[in-house]
Formats: structure tokens, sequence, C-alpha cells
């Protein structure tokens, strides 16, 4: 499949131009490092860019101080990965090996170049992103968990990181390197823990502490305002927020779990044009974060919004679930829409312990040689079945209808009856769960001859219905019957994106009679952009 980031040591062989150092060079300033000293450490803030001029730098193990890769870099290379473009952490400490000159450019006055000269973007930004792709690849990152296969906490840190590409090791409890860790950070080695570096141990870890470990979850000023507060970060949302940085708007996609939406836990889209050996849903929405971030489009998560309210003078007020408010010109609700819960005794008591709602290689470690089941008759949970028959003995595709013809696209269905890993069985409804710890089997009734049976299982995912994510825009603006977002004609507004209430905008899976498909929810997002542009503008 397609993936971001070329050879990492190939495109690091790129030199910026000379061009490119004379514009750094007019906005930063020339800084020192004796033989042995720290650059940045782990946890700084990546507020500058920095150009190695001459001498060496290595990167720093956390845990052991020791050099980290055999490569180091030199004149005419430079520090930094994709977070530089969201202002996170520095993820890895660097030091001098020998006494270094280094050209620093404050992250502002880069960004600004970068946004100028786009040959120099080009190279920066693939460097980055080869640079996370290969920590990602090799597992390889400062934040470490261990015992994320028995702890629910830990489990939902790695889904958090997992879902958002952000790099992560994970070691087995009681294992040799969960065990060489732990003595370094003078911790029990008998008890799960989430790590950042040898000196940060996150007590009662959860996905917002590890966000704000890496600069993800910003402390923004108390009613900070943007030209258009962007609400939903899967492809729509996305979307629209590249295309706002590329108007020069000053945008913000605001997210409760994960860039990428529903559209992210699919682990591999092939009718999205333009990748004909198919992408991972993660990876796509994740090339446009990247985009946007370029364009100056900040993404804050995880944090929802849970009201909004008109001011007097025309601007919108929204209020985060931590009690934040930010005020906007123009909203674009993107929130998409969420797989139901669906009316299963013990349902709760095992999500996160065997049931899941996407199928990502974070969930597919646990189906490694066991029998996985999956709910739902739709594109993603076909996508789901084939992706996990790579690590299952057998998935069962549970469909509550007689067939899948008009609810999953062909291509799809014909390569599930031809896999003989996977059974597709119809007018199936699962009634009860079982298990201690994990889920263990399910009851299953079929409505075709009536029965009832239990099924051994290592996982269960749930990937059937749509219900949108409004509740929050009750009141103020019109919805239809299943609380989807209504717009243009049916909302008394002129654009087709337009809501009832004058600003806010709806796009994707969220507005009533859109076509559920990642490319419409694309387009859609990409298109509102010059109606929010006019509106503000009028």
């Amino acid at each position: 499949m397609e993936t971001i980031g070329r050879d990492l040591r190939e495109m690091q062989r790129v030199p910026l131009y000379s061009n490119h150092v004379a514009a750094m060079r007019a906005e930063g300033t020339v800084a020192h490092y004796a033989a042995g000293s720290l650059i940045v450490n782990l946890g700084d803030p990546i507020d500058r860019f920095v150009y190695v001029e001459d001498g060496e730098i290595e990167v720093v193990n956390p845990f052991t101080g020791e050099r980290h890769f055999p490569s180091t870099l030199g004149p005419t290379q430079f520090m930094g990965e994709i977070s530089f473009l969201n202002g996170g952490v520095w993820a890895l400490p660097m030091r001098a090996v020998t006494d270094t000159r280094v050209l620093e450019v404050p992250r502002a006055a880069m960004l600004r170049l970068m946004s100028e000269i786009p040959e120099m973007s080009d190279i920066i930004i693939t460097v980055f992103s080869a640079r996370r792709r290969r920590q990602l690849d090799e597992r390889d990152g400062t934040l470490v968990l261990i015992g994320e296969d028995i702890d629910r906490n830990v489990q939902r840190v790695g889904e958090f990181a997992s879902r958002n590409r952000l790099p992560y090791a994970s070691h087995a409890l009681g294992s040799a390197l969960a065990r060489q860790i732990a003595t370094s950070c003078a911790i029990s080695a008998d008890h799960p823990a989430v790590i950042f570096g040898r000196d940060h141990v996150v007590s009662e870890p959860t996905p917002d502490k590890i966000a704000k470990l890496l600069g993800l979850s910003y402390e923004l000023p108390d009613e900070e305002a943007v030209d258009v507060l962007i609400v939903g970060g899967g492809p729509a949302g996305v979307a629209a927020g590249v295309y706002a940085g590329a108007e020069g708007l000053s945008a913000m996609v605001v997210e409760d779990i994960a860039i990428g939406g529903q559209a992210g836990t699919s682990s591999r889209i092939e009718n999205y044009m333009g990748f004909p050996t198919g992408i991972s849903g993660a990876d796509l929405v994740w090339r446009g974060e990247v985009q946007a971030m370029k364009f100056g489009t900040r993404f804050i998560m995880p944090r929802r919004v849970v009201s909004v309210e008109r001011r007097p003078d025309g601007k919108f007020c929204s209020t985060f679930d931590n009690g934040q408010r930010i005020l906007a010109g123009a909203i674009v609700v993107a929130t998409g829409v969420q797989y139901k819960r669906l009316p299963i005794d013990r349902l709760a008591e095992f999500e996160g312990a065997g049931v899941y709602y996407a199928a990502t290689e974070n969930e597919a470690r646990y189906c490694k040689d066991g029998e996985a089941l999956v709910i739902g008759g739709g594109n993603s949970a076909g996508q789901a079945a084939m992706f996990l028959s790579r690590s299952a003995n057998r998935v069962r595709l549970l469909v509550r209808g007689t067939s899948l013809a008009s609810s999953m696209s062909s291509y799809l269905s014909s390569r599930l009856e031809a896999d003989p890993k996977i059974t597709i069985e119809y007018g199936s409804a699962v009634r009860l769960l079982h298990g201690g710890e994990r889920i263990e089997a399910v009851t299953v009734h079929n409505s075709q001859c009536g029965a009832d049976y239990t099924l051994p299982t290592c996982a269960l995912f749930i990937m059937v219905g749509a219900e949108p994510n409004t509740a929050w825009l009750s009141g103020l603006v019109k919805l239809d019957q299943k609380g989807f977002v209504e717009t243009g004609e049916a909302a008394g507004a002129d654009s087709p994106y337009a809501t009832s209430q004058p600003g806010i905008f709806a796009v994707g899976d969220v507005r009533a009679g859109s076509v559920k498909r990642v490319a419409s929810a694309v387009g859609e997002g990409s298109v509102v952009i010059s109606k929010v542009w006019s509106y503000l503008n009028d």
C-alpha cells in the first residue's frame, strides 16, 4: 500500500539549496554547542528550526544516555520531525558529538519561509515525514507502554497514540525489556506503566495526559479568536483545514478521539482515486493533516465541543469539554457519525477487552491465530474482515440482512466470498457476550433458522449503524429526525452546505443526505471553504 514518507536515508542526502539557507540566515541566528552538550532535551517545546553548518549531532537514548542510532546529523542536514509543524515537543534528546555550529530559526519565521518557498517546504516536510514513518514502522518512541495487553488504561493510551500516528514502544509485563526500562526509571517491574523518557512516569494515564505531554493539547488563551472553527478531524474536517489554511484563514480543527475519524479505522481503502494499490484510512488522512499544518491550520485533541452560542456581534463562542472557550467567525461541522453501541448483554464490560470499534494493527494483535467476529455489512466491516484474516485463523462476518449487494462495494464482497478464511453468516445477530477478564465467546441468534448458537472468539468488532454526533448543536441548527444536520434547501439556506444558522456549515457524513464515502467527504470539506470565505468577507 501507499505510505507517506520516502526512504529516510535517501531523503537526508537531499540538501536545502543555497538560497534556502540564505533565507534562513536572514531570519535566524548562529549558535555554538560544545562537544557533549545537549541541544534539545526530551519534552522541550519545538520552538526553532535547527540547521547544521558545522560539526556533528547525535540522537540520545533517553533511558541509557547512549547514542540511539548509528547515523548522525552533519553539515547541510537539519534536526526535527513532523511535530514541528503543529508546535509539539522534541520526542528525542539531541546532543553535540563535537563542537558544533548551527543556524537556528524561530519556528514562526520558519513556517512563514516554508509557505513562501515551496521547494524548501517540500524537502523539509518529506524528511520530517520519513522520520516519523521510520519511528512508526520500527515502533521506536520515547513514549513506552508496559502491560498494554492486560491493562485497559494503558491500552487506551496505546489506541490513542496508534490512531494519531504517534510513535511508541510497547512491552509485555515481565519481559526483559520491560524490566530493564522499569529499573532505569526506578519503578516496579511488576505493574503496568506509561513512561515518557526515564524521568517521567505517567500516573493514572489517559489520552489527555499523553496529548499534553506531546504538545498536542494546547493551553489556549480563553476566548482566542479564529476565522473558522472546524469541529471534527475526519476526512471532511481535515480537507476543510487544508483549504482554509491555503486560503489564508486562521483555522482550528478540534477532534475528541483521533485525527482520521471513522475513516482512520479502515485498514485498507482501495477505491479512492490516485491510490491503485490502496491506502489505509489513517495514512490518507494523515497526509491531509500534514498539508493543513503546512498552511498554518492548528489541530487540538482530544477535545470535544459541548456547546455553542451566537453572540450579539455575530461571533460564535464554542465551549470545549475542559471549559475552554474559542471565538470563531464561522463554524464547519464535520463530526461525522459513530458506530452504534448495540443492545448486547455485557457489552460495556468488554469494550477495550475484546470488543472494538476499529480494526487496525493495534487491535489485530489480539486476534493472532484465533477466531475474530465482525458485525456489519458495509465497506468498513468488509475491509476489517479482510485485514483481520491476515492474523486470525478464521474471521466470521455477521450480517443482519440477507445480502451485501446494497451495502457493500461489489469488489469487496467478491473478495470476502473468495477468501477461504472468511465466512459470511447472514441473518445473524449477537445476543450475549461471555468471558472473564476478556471476551471468550458470543451467543448468536440466526433469524433464518431461528436457532441460537455459541461461537468462541478472541475479539468482536462492531461496525454497524451510523449515529450522528450532533447533540451539542441541538436548538442551534435544524436537524432531521435521525439527528443529521439539514443543509441547503431543506434548511432554508442558499448553499448546499449552509445550515439554518448563518455562519454554521456542515459537511461529510454528519450532513443529512450526504453520500457516506471518503471521497465525497473530502470533496465537501474542500468546497465548503469557499462558502465560509464568502460569508466571512460579506
